[in-house]
């Protein structure tokens, strides 16, 4: 418990001073983290935090659910609409042509085999929109763009969890049944995918017609949380995806549910309460990635970790300007899409599940370490200036 409470105390202080200075927060903790793991002092608190089961399970069992919750609670089904085209464009297209341009590189530049590069090409789908998101409110760009990458990354990530434990487990397939192990994999993609949907659709409805009989905000929130880790643990039990199932989930019941039974008082509680989760959450995330960073010994791998960053960026660049040439996107918000596609926590605790005896193993975790770090710091310090720099993005002044 002590080191729980340190360990927020120094992402609270961390996140305090960078929204002081203005300065994004989940990059100022990222290069906090990395700086105080550098003082023998905090040993014992990394060794607490850095097992990888304990970061795993804190990323992804944990904060996950609460943080797509929180986000896909947020979106209008009238702004989805309106942006379907380009979100489901990016998330679907974008997603599958990034996955499959990082494992075909990967697999050619550094001549691993083409199952493990595909790996390896899931994990580097994930984008991470936290501070993307937190730069396009301070700066007030269009709220169109900012839906559309908020919509792409909360489907994305979905996707991109789904596409690495097929992967995963069709290289096992393959290993021991051969190639008819990837048919398998493609029907499996449709089931996780919408059996997760179906789930997370169902029990959102359940309820918004629950909380439509009660005017008790605390006892909303309260639903809303055992909505979220309902469906999550749910789906992932009937082995679907549970962050599909929680997206399904926060859409419905920030739309229809909100619609046919919330007060305005308990829209806003409902809001403040999940804010102030994400930003616990994220806090500790982001501190937390700082910390493992410097833990990894990537320095055997920094030829790999540079050719793996510009994989990264080429893959990204053909993902995005090649999955939105039927939209009517300007050009000025791919290049702004493409940039902000950020890598973040969720690529780490994926790569550190891997079972111990996969091949490459250790290379996957040291290259997604530091292409993470170089996004971050590098792509999140750099897009506000981009952004400054298009036109049609509606850049309002924010008090």
């Amino acid at each position: 418990m002590v080191y729980i409470l340190w360990l927020f105390v120094m992402a609270l202080a961390g996140t305090a001073l960078a929204k002081k200075m203005k300065f994004p927060y989940p990059i100022a903790l990222v290069l906090l983290g990395t700086s105080v793991g550098t003082f023998s002092i905090f040993n014992e608190l990394k060794l607490h935090f850095m097992d990888e089961d304990v970061f795993r399970n804190i990323v992804i069992d944990i904060f996950l659910p609460a943080l797509i919750g929180e986000a896909s609670l947020k979106l209008s089904f009238r702004k989805i609409r309106e942006n379907s085209r380009a979100i489901l464009s990016l998330a679907i297209g974008g997603t599958l042509i990034s996955y499959l341009t990082t494992g075909l590189l990967i697999a050619y530049l550094l001549h691993w085999p083409i199952q493990v590069a595909l790996v390896f090409g899931a994990l580097m789908s994930a984008t991470d929109p936290v501070s993307i998101v937190s730069i396009f409110k301070s700066l007030g760009v269009n709220k169109d763009l900012e839906i559309t990458m908020e919509g792409e990354s909360l489907a994305n990530d979905g996707v991109a969890i789904v596409l690495f434990k097929l992967t995963v487990f069709s290289y096992a397939m393959i290993t021991s049944s051969g190639w008819m192990g990837i048919g398998f994999g493609i029907y499996e993609f449709l089931k996780v995918s919408l059996g997760g949907a179906l789930v997370g659709g169902v029990f959102g409805f359940i309820a918004s017609r629950v909380v439509s009989h009660f005017d008790d905000y605390p006892l909303e929130n309260s639903f809303s949380i055992a909505l979220f880790y309902g469906t999550y643990f749910l789906s992932e039990s009937l082995h679907f995806s549970g962050v599909i199932a929680i997206v399904a989930a926060g859409l419905v019941l920030g739309n229809y549910g909100r619609s046919i039974g919330m007060s305005e008082k308990t829209q806003q509680s409902i809001e403040v309460f999940w804010d102030t989760i994400a930003f616990i959450g994220n806090s500790l995330i982001f501190y937390l990635v700082g910390l493992e960073i410097q833990q990894i010994s990537i320095n055997q791998y920094w030829g790999y970790i540079i050719i793996a960053i510009g994989v990264a960026i080429i893959s990204r660049s053909i993902a995005v300007y090649l999955s939105t040439m039927g939209t009517k996107l300007p050009t000025s918000w791919k290049h702004i899409l493409n940039w902000g596609g950020l890598k973040g926590s969720l690529s780490i605790a994926l790569a550190m599940s891997l079972p111990s005896n996969f091949p490459q193993r250790e290379a996957i975790v040291g290259l997604i370490f530091g292409v993470v770090f170089f996004s971050l710091v590098g792509q999140g310090l750099t897009i506000g200036r981009l952004i400054k720099r298009m036109p049609n993005v509606g850049i309002q002044k924010v008090k």
